[in-house]
């Protein structure tokens, strides 16, 4: 690739590790970013020859470029890429750079809620049925980081969220995972068709030598069947799948090609809570689909403790449960936080707006009577209110200008036997870099009560 420039839009991790991945392999790389300062990306890129074209619309650096790598928070829409594709000029997603260059198979999760958990347990899952295995993608590590590091006979197991897959054309995956549809970043895809297409491109290119696992309980992704030749396995928690999981009793059933195998008990699967039941089955059908055994995948759900930020208990003090799910960034999400709480709860709530609504959150709040008070944050804060004056549950929130101030009114009304819950359903950005961020912070301040 000598003489041949690429041009890196947003400096965030997925944008390093295409940068340093081109870079290795003889690239002329640009790299840009509407901040025209970014800390810690010197260090990141120490030894990487990159052109430096940080602050510059990325319109007038296109000329320059024969291929460009977005960031994943950029619509495909937007003028620079428009004219970019006008002139022939490739674009790939980051995701799809690091295919190219892996040799691994890919095991990849979609969907709006449970993508991380159930990534990290099929992480688990393939690591203990002794496979070479990567836990990459939204996640948390960028594919390109560790795509050319990878062999023949290893695996991928990606977290591939819809601003991920919403610029691939040639991605393909062996085995490929859809968790549930709900409204989520409306703000960038326009409206629910548009985000439900870049979900459904994770089975793009699939083959009938490949897998394709389903939430059989969510029509959306039921008739995700309908857009792939590859084997479809479906879980359910209410009722027998033809091919797939489900539960019989306490039991979950594996059904494959009219043979039934029980793989566990559901009260023995460690991570607690009905969705984490389904996280559980879609996990253990990628793995059951490239042959790992049940005794395996049974191990694995017994011992798996959870993920960091979803649901994640912190600590307690003063008779008082704070949980960390930060990782709620959206209504659906928090929803089934609510729900697998036992005790009174001080909810803080709010952040960035993706254009959700609020009103089936405060239903659920409502028929649940778990909800002690509410502390509304963020760019989102009068929407929430407005929301909750709606529901008749407006006496029951206040506001604060901080997150710290938050934090100290959620201890402050919490009693003995309550949970203070973080489950914003909303994204971190503009009060936060990112979701960890935040829930990193809320956990130092809890811990240094």
């Amino acid at each position: 690739m000598q003489n041949k420039t690429a041009l890196i839009v947003g400096m965030a991790k997925s944008g390093i590790g295409a940068a340093k991945l081109l870079s290795r392999n003889g690239w002329h790389v640009i790299i840009n970013d509407m901040k025209s300062e970014i800390p810690g990306l010197e260090d990141a890129l120490e030894g990487y020859p990159c052109e430096w074209r940080l602050g510059e619309d990325p319109l007038s650096l296109i000329g320059e470029a024969d291929l460009i790598v977005p960031s994943p928070i950029i619509p495909m829409t937007v003028p620079f890429l428009t004219e970019a594709r006008k002139r022939g000029i490739e674009i790939e997603s980051e995701i799809e750079l690091g295919y190219r260059y892996a040799k691994a198979d890919f095991v990849c999760i979609t969907g709006t809620n449970g993508k991380t958990t159930s990534t990290a347990l099929t992480g688990e899952i393939f690591k203990a049925a002794g496979f070479r295995t990567f836990v990459l993608g939204n996640i948390g590590v960028a594919i390109t980081e560790h795509a050319e590091e990878t062999r023949p006979g290893d695996i991928i197991v990606a977290e591939t969220a819809a601003l991920q897959l919403e610029g691939c054309t040639k991605f393909h995956a062996h085995a490929a995972a859809c968790c549930n549809i709900t409204e989520d970043h409306l703000d960038h895809f326009g409206d629910m068709e548009h985000y439900i297409a870049a979900k459904k491109k994770v089975f793009d290119n699939q083959t009938a030598d490949d897998f394709a696992v389903l939430n059989y309980d969510d029509p959306i992704v039921r008739d995700m069947q309908n857009c792939t030749p590859a084997e479809c396995l479906f879980f359910s928690r209410k009722e027998p799948v033809p091919n797939g999981m489900f539960l019989s009793g306490d039991d979950v059933i594996y059904r494959r090609n009219g043979q039934d195998t029980f793989v566990i008990k559901a009260d023995d699967i460690r991570i607690p809570g009905g969705h984490n039941l389904e996280n559980a089955m879609l996990s253990s059908l990628l793995a059951l689909s490239l042959g790992i055994s049940p005794e395996t995948v049974a191990h694995v759900l017994k011992t798996f403790p959870g993920v960091e930020h979803r649901i994640e208990f912190v600590r307690e003090l003063d008779g008082v449960r704070y949980v960390n799910d930060s990782k709620g960034t959206n209504p659906a999400s928090t929803i089934r936080a609510i729900e697998a709480m036992k005790t009174p709860t001080v909810m803080l709530l709010g952040g960035f707006d993706k254009h959700s609504d609020f009103h089936e959150l405060f239903e659920v709040f409502q028929k649940s009577g778990k909800v002690r008070a509410m502390i509304v944050i963020g760019q989102t804060r009068q929407k929430i209110l407005d929301t909750a004056a709606d529901a008749g549950m407006a006496d029951l929130c206040c506001t604060a200008e901080t997150f710290r101030e938050a934090v100290d009114k959620a201890r402050a009304l919490a009693q003995p036997g309550d949970t203070v819950l973080l489950s914003p359903a909303c994204a971190s950005w503009g009060m936060f870099d990112n979701y960890e961020q935040r829930g990193e912070i809320f956990k130092q301040i809890v811990n240094a009560y």
